[in-house]
């Protein structure tokens, strides 16, 4: 399993999230990374997708050890609502991704992918939730 998530939203440490708390208590902070992607406004949250074509495309965020994965993840496969519990299609799905950090090194970490369709949605060119948030 693998022990490192990369977050990009309100999971995100200066987010002042109601479950950053809980995720700083259960990982250790490793630094700012980004994902190949695009980033897009769903509601009053962000959602990245792949993005294959275009390697200059990039989702802005950090990367977190877990320190328990085998009972970190169930928990935020719930927050996400993409467990059995919800109605499909889910939101999201958790997904092994290569994750850039701001030092160049690569590290394979877990990410919550949006799945579903974005023709509707307001992309955020910087692919920075926070950079769109200011």
């Amino acid at each position: 399993m693998a022990q490192y998530l990369f977050v990009y939203g309100s999971l995100r440490k200066n987010r002042a999230g109601r479950i950053h708390p809980f995720l700083a208590n259960r990982t250790r902070f490793i630094g700012n990374a980004s994902i190949p992607g695009k980033l897009y406004r769903v509601r009053n949250y962000p959602g990245a997708v792949p993005d294959a074509i275009d390697s200059r495309n990039r989702v802005s965020g950090e990367v977190y050890q877990l320190l328990q994965p085998e009972k970190l993840l169930p928990i935020l496969d719930d927050y996400e609502e993409c467990t059995p519990r919800f109605p499909p299609p889910h939101e999201y799905q958790r997904m092994l991704n290569t994750v850039t950090l701001a030092d160049n090194r690569e590290l394979n970490c877990w990410v919550y992918l949006y799945r579903k369709p974005t023709i509707r949605l307001q992309r955020i060119e910087s692919g920075d939730y926070f950079d769109y948030l200011a």
